[in-house]
């Protein structure tokens, strides 16, 4: 039995500069978990696994990390923001729909396809949470503000919208579907999705006044 969200570790401090045999540590780590992810699923890694593919020792990695799902919600938020790029064609609105369409079909691939084993590991051990957000869902949320100051500034968007709101609206119909799993994660009816979030379900006022 894991049992490595008994086992005390100090948080990493991002502020404090790593010499470069410890970046290669951690690098290594990260390597490693994203390998046994792929390989045997969230449930299979173990701190014993990931310190005998990485070379690392397990004292060594519990100085960097509290638990074992606090390194995946790392290795994976690299993954993705490998995987998946932030388009920049100049036209907002569909660098949002493209974005999010990729990211949504990256979940359900057998790389991403880890994310709800992720979330439920990240459940079970709650001080890998701030992990997933700092390197999982933060970056992303911080990387798709600008494709909302641009659409703002473009006059696309309507007053007042705020990017942090304004992105949950987005993915947040895709990100259900993927947990649910009741209908298809198809680029094509994920771009739909992502499209009625933009774009809304019901007719402007004026024209709805019209029907009879």
């Amino acid at each position: 039995m894991d049992t490595t969200a008994d086992v005390p570790g100090a948080r990493r401090t991002p502020d404090r500069p790593r010499r470069p045999r410890s970046i290669r540590a951690h690098d290594a780590v990260l390597t490693a978990t994203s390998a046994l992810m792929r390989e045997v699923g969230t449930s299979g890694v173990t701190i014993d696994r990931i310190a005998g593919r990485s070379g690392v020792s397990t004292a060594t990695i519990y100085k960097h990390w509290p638990c074992k799902a606090a390194i995946m919600a790392e290795a994976f938020g690299r993954d993705a923001a490998e995987a998946v790029v932030f388009p920049d064609t100049g036209r907002p609105v569909e660098d949002l729909v493209t974005y999010a369409t990729d990211l949504l079909t990256y979940y359900t691939s057998p790389e991403g396809g880890v994310l709800g084993q992720l979330l439920a590991a990240c459940a079970t051990e709650p001080q890998a949470a701030p992990y997933f957000h700092e390197f999982f869902l933060a970056p992303r949320r911080a990387a798709l503000e600008p494709y909302w100051d641009r659409a703002a500034e473009a006059g696309l968007t309507r007053r007042g919208v705020d990017a942090a709101t304004a992105t949950d609206v987005l993915l947040g119909a895709p990100a259900f579907r993927l947990m649910a799993g009741h209908e298809s994660l198809a680029p094509q009816e994920v771009r739909k999705l992502v499209e009625y979030a933009l774009h809304g379900l019901l007719v402007p006022a004026a024209d709805a006044a019209d029907t009879p």
